[in-house]
């Protein structure tokens, strides 16, 4: 029999609780934290260098993705931009030292030890424009047309109702605004029973869709422009690839209006 949904989320959310606890306890070996391990498709060794080198080392150890969406998000001064599943944080502190003071960078994530590994990050880093909110991607605890960018390292496809997390993306996004996000798509040939023999669910690979279906779901929910570009191969006929779409309308001008939310501890009001 299948896990159902809630199954799976708290199988997932039980994975990633681990990795968080696996890069945080490395911090008292000797040499620092060891990267929780992946392959050379997963992970930090997807950042270039410098990048991981002005972090701390528990964000980079802890980073799980399949690409750098901060890389290609194409992000500017004083834009604020949602991480979501934002983990370990370190795509949301590379966020947000592009967007500068004048902007924030907002990190998403339902895992408690995530969130805690975040926000030590956070202040070992300086980060002050940064706030990590715990709240589940398919129920974004933000108001409506407050976010410029929005970008995930390969999350969206963890998710059991990823027409809600498109839905959700599209309301929190200004008009003008757009999504630069790594996830992990299938060929358009793989059924979803093929997938499920490529890999597990936590591991990426079961849940992901295939191009048309990511296409149709972003979409279904208001998005143009879609462009879906595989980077490399994470196992056969499945690929991490770099997704962009927009929110139609024009794009905001003036100062960036005050964001508040009900989420619990670490949420506040402005930036």
């Amino acid at each position: 029999m299948s896990e159902q949904p809630t199954d799976l989320r708290e199988t997932v959310r039980r994975h990633y609780a681990a990795a968080a606890v696996e890069a945080t306890g490395g911090g008292t070996a000797c040499c620092g934290p060891e990267p929780v391990e992946v392959d050379a498709r997963f992970g930090s060794t997807l950042y270039a260098a410098d990048d991981r080198e002005a972090l701390p080392a528990e964000a980079v150890a802890a980073s799980l993705g399949c690409g750098n969406p901060t890389a290609v998000a194409d992000l500017n001064e004083g834009e604020r931009v949602l991480d979501l599943g934002s983990g370990g944080g370190i795509d949301v502190l590379l966020s947000a030292r592009r967007v500068g003071p004048t902007g924030k960078a907002y990190g998403l994530d339902m895992t408690e030890e995530m969130l805690a590994l975040a926000l030590a990050n956070a202040a070992k880093a300086g980060a002050r424009n940064v706030e990590f909110l715990k709240g589940t991607i398919e129920a974004i605890p933000l108001p409506a047309a407050t976010i410029d960018v929005v970008i995930s390292n390969c999350v969206i496809n963890l998710s059991t109702d990823k027409p809600a997390v498109f839905a959700e993306t599209f309301r929190v996004l200004k008009p003008g605004g757009r999504i630069g996000v790594s996830d992990v798509v299938a060929d358009d040939t793989l059924t979803p029973e093929q997938r499920a023999e490529r890999g597990d669910h936590v591991g990426c690979i079961v849940g992901a869709l295939s191009f048309t279906e990511y296409r149709h779901g972003l979409e279904s929910a208001g998005f143009t422009d879609v462009e879906i570009t595989p980077t490399h191969q994470v196992a056969e006929g499945m690929h991490s690839a770099i997704v962009r779409a927009v929110k139609p309308g024009p794009a905001a001008s003036g100062e960036p209006s005050e964001v508040c939310c009900e989420a619990p501890a670490g949420c506040s009001c402005g930036s």
